[in-house]
């Protein structure tokens, strides 16, 4: 995996908050940069992959962990 430029605590947060923290996240990064999101809401998983495909930001990994959900982002 590429290193990880920034990460980003969604645990806690219901849809839309991570996707919204994300946008912010990323509006602070340059292309090519990576951003790691950990989310514990279980609609992060469609939500990650509908973002991804809406804003052209790669969704490199989704991973889920005790119920956290990880996903790694590369900024387009």
């Amino acid at each position: 995996m590429d290193k990880i430029d920034k990460e980003l605590d969604a645990r806690g947060l219901v849809c839309p908050l991570p996707i919204l923290r994300t946008k912010q996240s990323l509006a602070g990064m340059i292309s090519g940069q990576t951003l790691k999101i950990v989310a514990t809401d279980p609609g992060s998983m469609i939500d990650f992959q509908v973002f991804s495909e809406q804003t052209g930001n790669e969704l490199l990994s989704m991973t889920q962990n005790t119920g956290e959900f990880i996903f790694i982002l590369r900024k387009r």
